[in-house]
């Protein structure tokens, strides 16, 4: 089986389980596919891409030759959150970076037929590797927005915005490995996002024209192009806590034994290992870099989350995770522990 056959059949497999989610955009601008057990989907398989759709939204992974799956985890405030990017060499990952209101045509690429018909226009967010789209399918606001495309959607002045929201378009936002389609209406203001797929365009996010967030480990040369976030083993997908799920613990080992930085994942286990024999801190050098110092916080909260016991683990997140410490103190104050 080649590399690109192997991509398909392992994106198949994560595609079918509900309880995986699904990111496409850039920072400060990103769409998100989820769908619930039991809810209708129509999933497809081309000979070159992947697509479930559901009432709510859809999603198409279309891989490359020359994509890359990195498999990395973070420590967050309480736990840590984890994740398989997929990858492109920075050139071939390009969009247009348009920074105007842009009118694209007819949206030939939408994964339902009866989408195919209406106009997609380009929010001109200048995301480096997606085009954040509305697809419109009412004449009278096609009509309104052509009124001002070649504008800056976020400039001063620019009414745009307020013909947008109300109207709720589909989200579609496009990068050179597929697309995610939101159906769902856009909430208002002070609204919250809904459940299943939404999108976030968060402008401040987007002046700072990373590609991704500073603390997901990256290798230089790369862009991540979509996310695939396997169910986590401590929570859910709406961040709601669930009690340790050991089989899904093992399954994203396995991911990043296959997709992870190596040395990472070499230094997580030889922390597990130490702990679990009752060893000081002062026993494992611990190189000076953020992904390292990121690895063993997530190992230490692993251990801990799977109620494993150790003389020494007060002592490993003392010297490695203080932070983490003092959280669960102050929870245990206030009567949260």
């Amino acid at each position: 089986m080649t590399r690109f056959a192997d991509s398909l059949v392992f994106l198949a497999e994560q595609l079918a389980d509900p309880d995986h989610h699904w990111s496409l955009g850039t920072f400060g601008a990103l769409a998100e596919f989820t769908r619930d057990a039991g809810e209708p989907v129509a999933i497809s398989r081309q000979e070159d891409s992947l697509a479930a759709v559901t009432a709510r939204g859809g999603i198409r992974i279309a891989p490359l030759p020359e994509m890359r799956f990195i498999a990395s985890e973070t420590p967050t405030r309480a736990s840590w959150n984890h994740r398989v990017a997929l990858c492109l060499p920075a050139s071939p990952s390009a969009m247009n970076r348009r920074r105007v209101l842009t009118e694209l045509g007819p949206d030939s690429g939408a994964l339902r037929a009866q989408d195919r018909g209406a106009i997609l226009f380009d929010l001109g967010l200048e995301g480096w590797q997606v085009d954040a789209c509305i697809r419109v399918a009412d004449p009278k606001i096609v009509a309104a927005l052509r009124r001002h495309l070649g504008r800056a959607v976020f400039e001063a002045g620019n009414p745009v915005m307020g013909i947008i929201v109300p109207a709720s378009p589909h989200r579609v936002f496009i990068s050179r490995l597929g697309r995610i389609e939101v159906f769902q209406p856009i909430p208002p203001p002070d609204g919250r996002s809904p459940e299943g797929p939404h999108t976030h365009v968060l402008p401040k996010l987007l002046q700072h024209r990373r590609t991704h967030a500073a603390t997901e480990p990256i290798p230089d040369g790369l862009v991540p192009c979509a996310h695939l976030y396997p169910a986590h083993p401590i929570k859910d997908g709406l961040g709601r806590p669930l009690q340790f799920d050991a089989q899904r613990y093992q399954s994203f080992e396995r991911l990043l034994d296959r997709y992870g930085d190596p040395d990472a994942v070499k230094l997580k286990r030889r922390v597990i290992d130490a702990i679990r024999q009752g060893s000081d801190p002062s026993t494992i050098r611990i190189p000076d870099d953020r992904t390292s110092r990121a690895s063993i916080r997530v190992a230490l909260r692993q251990f801990e989350a799977a109620h494993q016991t150790s003389p020494t683990l007060m002592a490993w997140l003392n010297a490695h995770d203080r932070a983490h410490v003092a959280d669960d103190e102050d929870a245990m104050i206030h009567g949260q522990g």
